[in-house]
């Protein structure tokens, strides 16, 4: 799976990769966690890089407080699923990165470790999104007194991120990886969602290694996060 990851290459080097612009100003991310707004690229607005919460919510749920609010997709799966069939038909996007993480059972405990590119390049992780729209409330009888509602609230968009097997330098970690795309690929499943990318990606292009188990709390967000530690005995 992928439930945590980073991004905090310079925003003008993000930009020049992936011939995008990002909307607002971009914050680094050493710890990018569920719920938080991070960078996507979606196949409505490919020349931007936008904002959208991680954890999606299905366009036909009716709460989005009781909406599972999934972080992963299956990418066995996820032409049939319910809760992302229709946005793996209609609403891919490309979830921005430059390194995720994973985590080893050691002997009782859990060590993370980053996994990156071996350049440590930003690259695209296969993601889903949605645009829900809240109900609709009866806050007064409105403008002409028949009881419409005076207005709408703002839709909420939110992606999920494809999970697939995990190569050799995962699999030593966890039994499932983010589908990370080659960069001649990821025009290609904004465009048609091609299933035949939904892979894992080359084990002798990715590295990983242990860091501190600071990133455990997601509040923690700081540079020291992704420097190599010792891995625990």
């Amino acid at each position: 799976m992928c439930g945590r990851y980073t991004l905090f290459t310079p925003p003008a080097d993000i930009e020049e990769r992936f011939d995008a612009s990002f909307e607002g100003s971009p914050r680094p991310r050493y710890n990018a966690a569920p719920s938080q707004s991070l960078p996507v690229i979606t196949n409505d607005a490919p020349e931007t890089i936008d904002t959208l919460e991680w954890g999606l919510i299905p366009h036909w749920a009716d709460d989005r407080s009781d909406a599972n609010r999934p972080i992963n997709a299956r990418a066995e799966t996820v032409a049939e699923k319910r809760s992302f069939r229709d946005a793996y038909q209609k609403r891919r996007c490309l979830v921005l990165a430059d390194g995720f993480y994973e985590w080893q059972e050691t002997g009782g405990s859990k060590q993370p470790y980053r996994v990156t590119l071996d350049g440590g390049e930003p690259f695209a992780m296969a993601g889903l999104w949605e645009r829900w729209q809240p109900p609709q409330k009866q806050t007064g009888l409105g403008e002409f007194g028949d009881g419409r509602p005076d207005g709408e609230a703002d839709p909420v968009e939110t992606f999920t991120i494809v999970t697939t097997e995990p190569n050799a330098v995962v699999g030593e970690l966890h039994h499932r990886m983010a589908v990370v795309l080659q960069e001649g690929d990821e025009w290609r499943w904004l465009d048609d969602g091609d299933a035949e990318l939904l892979q894992p990606y080359p084990d002798d292009e990715m590295t990983a290694y242990p860091v501190s188990a600071a990133v455990n709390d997601p509040s923690n967000d700081h540079p020291e996060l992704v420097e190599e530690v010792d891995a625990a005995a």
